[in-house]
């Protein structure tokens, strides 16, 4: 079963819900502030995406600047900044959809498109 983390009140979590529920996408709804990828989702997201770390980052977030982690990342280990975004599920970048040979972060309806084939 594939894991939809999200925050209810994003509108770009609505769209890929949306998109998901077109095709016919089974999935289960998280909310990532309540409950933040584990630590081993956010590592399969990060070499799903050639290790960028930042790739996993709400950098449009407020948390992004008040906690400090905007000018933390670039020296922090991917353990730390994962630490962190189990501290505070707001620094995910979301949509976070991962399972079953699945691995995408935000939503761009044709990156989506590709990993389904449809």
């Amino acid at each position: 079963m594939l894991k939809f983390y999200e925050y209810a009140s994003c509108s770009t979590c609505r769209k890929a819900r949306q998109w998901l529920d077109a095709q016919g996408v089974a999935y289960e709804r998280l909310p990532i502030r309540e409950t933040p990828p584990s630590p081993d989702e956010l590592q399969t997201m990060l070499d799903a995406h050639g290790g960028e770390i930042k790739r996993l980052v709400n950098t449009s977030s407020a948390d992004y600047r008040t906690t400090g982690l905007k000018d933390d990342l670039p020296g922090l280990s991917s353990k730390e900044v994962f630490n962190r975004l189990q501290e505070t599920g707001n620094l995910v970048k979301r949509p976070f959809l991962i399972g079953d040979g699945v691995a995408l972060v935000g939503f761009k309806e044709d990156d989506w498109a590709a990993a389904f084939k449809t």
